[in-house]
């Protein structure tokens, strides 16, 4: 089947290509008792291939989009009630059309209306108009309405109703109604035919972008400042690094500089002890992960009527050459258009990706969430700037250069349902497809590998913290929004998201399905990445270990030791490897490396340097190898063996993340995306 994302879209002079012209057209008819049976029965026709196309995912004019046209419009119509939302149709659309949509609105789920929309048949201001005149109620004139502000305007975002007091201590309802509601409004309105004139509908999309216009600056204050005013501890806002790193210099370095100079060896051998003892700690998490096989998914979700309403939530910025093949991606995903709320999120003064995004005449369920200038700029803050728009009961969030397995909902949907209530975020594993691409992007992949398909496999297992990945998470929306959702001064706001979660009660599930990722193809790129990473990780232990207490009391005496260990642990082994090599190359260069030591303190502490450097080297090693085999990918022994060189890049990164922490610590380092091989591919 053709992968072409949508139908093409209806060109301005294209007569009997679009449904409202033919409404407009057999209105004609009927008032001028003409018929023009050949140009209607041609419209209609037209109609069916765009609606069957659009509903199976491919083009029209697509052969199996033809075929399928074909098969509806031969069906005879079954003989069952017209809904309420369908009916207003009745004499615009064919009947086979109708009978067809009704037909597959039952299989989903959902209403008829919906199934139009979303195949492009009808707008959904066209669907508005006709149910609203079908039900003898008004259409709201969105622009001349007041629209609610703060708290007022999420509700109204979510509930799609706004109300106004009248004269007399009545209420007058604007409602964004769509598929079954109608039928409750239909119901509402035989009970109580006065209702009509209190009740006025507009269409769902028209509403959230009036809200977004009159209220956006307000939504995107509360998006960048809402965790900080109301959970200041929770905020990387508040930190003082500088005060931080002074304290933990004067409560730690001081003892230790003061043993260093009175008991050199005893001091050399305990300071070398304790950091090869969390070293070796790491080591050790990563090599059981190696022995601990990934436990097999559910089986995913396959009763479409049973699918929830999805929400993806999609931050772009200066991701123009990005946008075509996200929006191929994303038009993959085995998932009832119906049922798919995407948004794609982009800056306000980011013209270039907003045009590029025009440029693809995007299906309904896609829309723009624009995000003021108003805070810092940063992911978290955009993705807090577009959950109030989110309709859906689950969340899933993807970067700009991802390319989801196209069952990845339908699997997500499943382990939530296996797991449970408790199950907060389920996270997709991410691999990377250009690792062959160049030295750093082969480096990328097997440590992705390591990551994805060793460690966090076992953190899930065991129900430890899991440091989310950056995208390809899919949430429970009420629980994202319980614990605040994203911080917008974090610059690694999914480990900070996935602390949270934990410390709150929730638990994590990492599920085999995969989203192809583009690693950094030159240095430079991935030094900025990596520097924005190692940051964030100190930003997350800042914030977390503020209260010890408070963090043991929430997360237990061993989750919390496992959260040190992925936070402090790597990023203390980055920042320290080059003195563990130094003194290896200075012990090779005098010819001290293998030479009789003089006392048990130097025994002890060469031992505990060489075991901790070479395990170190080996339990990297052994993580990428399962990993790539696990993920599918060739072991390249190239790779393996230098990975010291690339663990000195870490330490370069690492030291950089530190002075930015004390420099510009909510700086976000943009990564350059669709600069590979493969993203000019599969523009």
């Amino acid at each position: 089947m053709s992968q072409s994302v949508w139908p093409p879209a209806v060109a301005p002079e294209s007569r009997m290509d679009c449904p409202w012209r033919l409404l407009y057209l057999q209105i004609a008819m009927r008032r001028r008792g003409r018929r023009m049976v050949g140009e209607a029965r041609g419209a209609r026709k037209a109609m069916g291939e765009r609606w069957a196309g659009a509903a199976s995912g491919a083009p029209a004019g697509a052969k199996e989009s033809r075929h399928a046209a074909r098969a509806i419009v031969s069906r005879p119509a079954h003989a069952l009630p017209m809904p309420p939302e369908l009916a207003p149709f009745k004499d615009v659309l064919a009947p086979a059309l109708l009978a067809a949509a009704a037909r597959r609105a039952r299989r989903l789920g959902v209403g008829g209306d919906e199934v139009l929309v979303a195949a492009g048949t009808v707008t959904a201001a066209e669907a508005a108009e006709m149910i609203a005149e079908r039900l003898g109620v008004g259409v709201a004139d969105l622009d001349a309405m007041p629209m609610p502000e703060g708290p007022l305007a999420k509700a109204a975002l979510r509930t799609g109703v706004i109300m106004e007091p009248m004269p007399g201590g009545r209420t007058r309802f604007t409602w964004a109604v769509a598929g079954r509601q109608v039928r409750r409004l239909a119901r509402a309105l035989d009970a109580d035919p006065g209702l009509a004139g209190r009740v006025r509908l507009a269409a769902p999309d028209a509403l959230a972008q009036r809200i977004h216009d009159a209220c956006g600056e307000g939504l995107c204050d509360d998006a960048a400042y809402d965790l900080l005013r109301t959970r200041p501890d929770s905020s990387a806002a508040t930190l003082r690094p500088a005060r931080t790193l002074a304290f933990g210099a004067v409560l730690f370095g001081l003892p230790a500089a003061l043993a260093l100079v009175l008991v050199p060896d005893a001091a050399l051998l305990a300071l070398q002890a304790a950091l090869s003892l969390v070293f070796l700690a790491w080591i050790a998490l990563r090599l059981s992960g190696c022995l601990c096989p990934s436990p097999a998914d559910p089986p995913a979700a396959a009763d479409d009527r049973g699918l929830p309403l999805y929400s993806i939530l999609v931050p772009l910025y200066r991701e123009a050459a990005s946008v075509p093949r996200l929006a191929r991606a994303l038009a993959a995903l085995d998932y009832p258009p119906e049922k798919l709320d995407i948004k794609l999120v982009v800056e306000e003064d980011d013209g270039e990706t907003r045009a590029a995004i025009a440029a693809c005449r995007l299906p309904p369920r896609f829309a723009q969430v624009v995000v003021p200038a108003i805070g810092p700029r940063t992911k978290p803050k955009a993705l807090n700037m577009a959950l109030p728009f989110a309709r859906g009961q689950f969340v899933a969030i993807y970067d700009a250069e991802d390319a989801p397995e196209p069952d990845q909902l339908r699997r997500a949907l499943a382990a939530f349902r296996a797991g449970g209530p408790g199950i907060a975020c389920v996270q997709a594993r991410l691999a990377v497809d250009n690792g062959a691409e160049s030295w750093i992007s082969g480096h990328f992949a097997a440590e992705y590998a390591a990551q994805f398909d060793v460690l966090l496999p076992l953190l899930s297992a065991v129900g430890l913290p899991v440091l989310l990945g950056g995208t390809s998470n899919h949430f429970r929306r009420d629980v994202l929004e319980r614990v605040g959702a994203w911080d917008p001064f974090n610059v690694t706001e999914d480990a900070d998201l996935g602390v949270r979660l934990a410390r709150a009660g929730w638990r994590t599930l990492v599920i085999a399905s995969a989203t192809q990722e583009e690693a950094p193809v030159r240095i430079g790129a991935w030094l900025g990445q990596r520097t924005r990473w190692l940051k964030g990780w100190a930003q997350t232990l800042m914030v977390h270990g503020r209260d010890p207490a408070a963090l043991v009391r929430d997360l237990g005496p061993g989750a919390t030791a496992a959260l040190f260990l992925l936070t402090a642990g790597p990023y203390a082994a980055a920042l320290l490897h080059p003195v563990f090599v130094a003194v290896l190359a200075r012990d090779v260069w005098h010819g001290a490396l293998g030479a009789p030591c003089v006392s048990p303190a130097e025994v002890a502490a060469s031992a505990l340097a060489y075991t901790t450097l070479i395990a170190g080297y080996g339990a990297a090693a052994l993580s990428a190898a399962v990993g790539c085999a696990r993920r599918g990918l060739p072991v390249r022994l190239a790779t393996l063996a230098t990975i010291p060189l690339y663990w000195l890049l870490l330490s370069v990164a690492a030291w950089r993340a530190v002075l930015e922490l004390l420099r510009r610590p909510h700086f976000w380092c943009k990564t350059e995306h669709a600069v590979s091989r493969r993203g000019a591919r599969q523009k």
